[in-house]
């Protein structure tokens, strides 16, 4: 493909693109090979910027980036948008730090969360300064409407999203994926309709109802996803039919970020 028929390819007009990482972006290596190569283009012809939002923790984040060798994103949303990561900095970025601090008790949480057996710790990587994470069997959710009453007892700051059927990550309540997207969103100063936001499961459903961002589904979108989109249907959202990567790049066809 020449130079020129790459730049008649592509919209003229930047956005931001924020999307989840596991089985959205990733799981369809020669898919994600073509947006990320398209993306870039976009990066460097018009200042679109790219924004990887995932439940994964820094250690479990390098691990994939390096296995997949994704292209360096604009900014870095980890372990479930309570931390971000701007322009390959290893150091979160003590803004959005000093908004979740209020109100966070990491130490209450744990001493409610040992009372309910059904709950397995997941391992200390993922264990971070704002997020409490879990692992909790589908057929044992029943017990999340009473662990998150014996939470709010003490009156804590917190939100508990359960995702993919196993965990459950306890964070701060004015912090979740969408929340740090629209941080990051008016940080750079780009409109909703510039915005567009990818998932595939429970922990997204804050990237598509913070806003009126426009939004993609991918067509592998697990039933809990699902299920919410059906509930609360919405013009500026749109279901993909492929999988993963192809499923992001039909999006972005439909909504004119990319031709």
């Amino acid at each position: 493909m020449s130079i020129t028929t790459q730049v008649e390819d592509i919209a003229v007009t930047k956005f931001l693109f924020v999307t989840d990482l596991d089985n959205t972006l990733v799981g369809d290596d020669q898919a994600l090979l073509e947006l990320s190569d398209r993306l870039e283009n976009h990066r460097q012809q018009h200042g679109t910027k790219i924004v990887y939002s995932t439940g994964r923790s820094p250690l479990l984040y390098r691990e994939l980036q390096q296995e997949k060798n994704l292209i360096q994103p604009d900014a870095l949303v980890l372990s479930v948008g309570t931390e971000i990561y701007l322009d390959g900095s290893d150091t979160p970025d003590p803004q959005w730090s000093k908004i979740l601090a209020p109100g966070w008790q990491r130490e209450s949480i744990l001493d409610i969360t040992q009372k309910f057996p059904e709950l397995e710790l997941q391992p200390e990587s993922e264990q971070r300064l704002f997020k409490v994470s879990f692992f909790l069997e589908e057929k044992l959710a029943s017990i999340i409407p009473q662990l998150e009453a014996e939470l709010q007892k003490l009156q804590l700051n917190i939100k508990l999203i359960y995702s993919s059927g196993i965990d459950l990550d306890i964070l701060p309540l004015t912090s979740d994926k969408g929340q740090a997207m629209q941080f990051l969103r008016q940080k750079w100063q780009f409109a909703a309709e510039q915005t567009v936001v990818c998932g595939d499961s429970g922990n997204d459903i804050a990237l598509f109802a913070v806003g009126e961002e426009r939004g993609i589904i991918v067509g592998n979108a697990r039933p809990e996803l699902l299920q919410w989109h059906n509930q609360y249907p919405a013009e500026y959202r749109y279901l993909a039919q492929k999988h993963c990567a192809a499923g992001i790049m039909e999006g972005l066809k439909y909504f004119k970020f990319l031709k």
